[in-house]
């Protein structure tokens, strides 16, 4: 999406660190802002600092140094409850003993709204996330996937600017998890809301967001739209957290700033797009993406560059296969077919001829 010059300030973290023993900074001096309306994804690995981001920003824990500003205000020393920020938990926080009406209504009763006033933004609310006819249901009465559902609803019924959410689909199976993705995407558009979401799925960071902000060892180790983490990774960590990749260890042959010329451990010369590779002589590990790597003469790309291959296994899983292969001395080397019409079957213990384009193959700095 799109952020106009005014509204690219309306969360900042500005220097701010987080130690819990004074001695361990589990965030290092980070520096966000955040648009109006953008739906930003923290991800990252256990421990890497997410979590704690967004528990200083909803006010529950406290910066140790910096600032965290929302809609140009200090908001450090001010309450969770007096932030305006919705919350949505993977284990839902719904109160047991209320109906699904009466948990909608409870933050609105908390702020002092009237009845009638109460009871047409509950209403509204639950029809935005199409749970109209559960509001007198208790939370046990519902699935995990509807009570993912009121929750998502109790942190919109009061009308906030910005909404967070932990994990909120960890706990659901993989199907409903997908559904519900695109349903908040959905929300999250038709709304206009700010969204700031924490996950460690790297496959939910890529469909939902405006930006990812990779995190690693307390630091933002790149920010940038989908699409481009993906196709252009700034270093060896974020390269190989997102999606998969084949690994091929070699030697920086010749070096210039958008071109290298690698030697793989058996001895091939291949090119690659260098990342944070600095000079000649310099150890590094070449990626490729499983789904770059062609073995039909017919579909190569023109300059591909071309390797035998001892295929070892063969995954039909449906939509694609997966074969594993012997390359350059891997055996871990994976390519993902598409399962098409017509397609041709590889078995174990045939030697191939496989191929991909150089620009798909990225020399990366040693993590």
């Amino acid at each position: 999406m799109t952020i106009s010059e005014t509204d690219k300030s309306f969360v900042v973290f500005d220097h701010v660190q987080k130690s819990y023993d004074g001695e361990t900074l589990v965030v290092k001096d980070l520096n966000l802002s955040i648009g109006k309306g953008e739906f930003l994804t923290m991800l990252g690995p256990s421990g890497s600092g997410k979590t704690t981001c967004l528990m200083m920003l909803a006010g529950f824990e406290t910066a140790t140094h910096g600032e965290i500003r929302l809609g140009g205000r200090n908001i450090n020393m001010v309450p969770p409850h007096k932030r305006g920020i919705g919350m949505v938990f993977q284990n839902y926080a719904l109160f047991p003993h209320m109906s699904v009406a009466e948990n909608l209504a409870f933050p609105l009763e908390v702020r002092g709204m009237g009845k009638s006033d109460r009871e047409a933004k509950v209403m509204r609310a639950l029809d935005m996330v199409q749970m109209g006819a559960f509001a007198n249901r208790r939370p046990a009465q519902l699935s995990g996937g509807q009570q993912q559902r009121i929750a998502l609803a109790r942190a919109l019924v009061f009308d906030p600017e910005l909404v967070l959410m932990d994990e909120p689909l960890g706990a659901l199976d993989k199907q409903l998890r997908e559904h519900m993705q695109f349903e908040i995407k959905a929300l999250h558009e038709r709304l206009g809301i700010t969204v700031v979401y924490v996950t460690h799925d790297q496959g939910e960071a890529l469909t939902m967001s405006d930006r990812v902000a990779v995190f690693n060892d307390g630091r933002i180790q790149q920010l940038a739209p989908p699409d481009e983490l993906y196709e252009r990774p700034k270093n060896s960590f974020v390269a190989q957290f997102i999606g998969e990749n084949n690994k091929l260890p070699g030697t920086v042959e010749e070096y210039s700033d958008d071109k290298c010329l690698v030697r793989l451990a058996t001895g091939e010369l291949i090119d690659a797009t260098p990342v944070n590779i600095r000079k000649k002589g310099q150890e590094t590990l070449v990626s490729i993406r499983p789904e770059r790597i062609e073995f039909k003469p017919e579909m190569m790309p023109p300059g591909a560059h071309m390797i035998s291959a001892e295929v070892l296994e063969v995954i039909y899983m449906g939509d694609i296969f997966r074969t594993r292969m012997r390359v350059a001395g891997s055996e871990d080397f994976v390519m993902k077919s598409r399962n098409t019409l017509g397609q041709t079957k590889l078995h174990p213990g045939e030697t191939i001829k496989i191929g991909w384009h150089p620009q798909d193959a990225r020399a990366l700095d040693p993590m």
